[in-house]
């Protein structure tokens, strides 16, 4: 009897899959014993004498939210609910009151401008008059000042006169003096006419002459002045000219 194989096509498979179960099954078996066989972990801890200071942030402040109403919607105002102001009609009585009270007090207005004004010119006429008065007076005194001054001049004038007439009887003429000859004196006085200096301020030419003129300066001392002793500044220091022929 001949024995016939038959390949079944189911065996491949099924075999694959037993290899693998049992491949997962010796896994497990050396994983799970490494497992149990591993050592344990060392742990450390530090040790603080005294704890670090940790900064506390100070707290969020708090959001305030604010709620916000809604809007109520304005309500038309009705015409009805308007309240009309009491006007009271001016009385026609009071009216012409007033207006007469306003005519009066423009009239007391323009009284009083009128006022203001006449002693407006009242003020600008004294003021006028006043000023045209100093003026007349600074004219009169600068009058008599002139009538003064010239009458001054006048007595000067006299005693300066007297006083080189009185030096030119006492003057020695010497010879050969041409008529035209000229001599200057500085005579300075005292205030009772006494003769203190007598200086040639421009010679003449000749000296005999010259010489002749001082001398008769200091022989006429004293010489003549006003008995008004304020008028004796205008003669202190006078510069008296001398001429054979006058």
């Amino acid at each position: 009897m001949s024995a016939t194989l038959y390949y079944e096509p189911y065996q491949l498979p099924a075999g694959l899959l037993a290899l693998a179960v049992h491949a997962v099954f010796f896994l497990l078996l050396y994983f799970g014993f490494s497992w149990q066989t591993q050592q344990a972990r060392t742990i450390s801890v530090d040790l603080w004498q005294s704890l670090p200071e940790v900064e506390i942030a100070p707290p969020a402040p708090a959001k305030i939210t604010e709620t916000v109403q809604p809007v109520k919607p304005v309500q038309p105002v009705q015409p009805e609910s308007i309240i009309k102001p009491d006007i009271a009609l001016p009385d026609k009585k009071n009216i012409k009151k007033t207006e007469t009270k306003t005519t009066q007090q423009l009239r007391e207005e323009q009284k009083q401008e009128i006022a203001i004004q006449r002693e407006r010119i009242a003020f600008e006429k004294a003021a006028q008059q006043a000023e045209q008065a100093a003026r007349e007076s600074a004219e009169q005194a600068a009058r008599e000042k002139a009538a003064q001054d010239a009458a001054i001049d006048a007595i000067v004038n006299e005693f300066i006169a007297r006083i080189t007439a009185r030096i030119r009887r006492n003057v020695r003429m010497p010879q050969d003096v041409r008529d035209d000859a000229l001599a200057e004196f500085r005579v300075t006085l005292l205030p009772d006419g006494s003769v203190l200096t007598a200086e040639l301020k421009k010679s003449s030419g000749n000296a005999a002459y010259d010489n002749a003129v001082e001398r008769a300066i200091l022989k006429s001392s004293p010489l003549p002045l006003p008995a008004d002793a304020t008028m004796f500044s205008r003669f202190r220091v006078l510069l008296l000219k001398f001429r054979p022929v006058e």
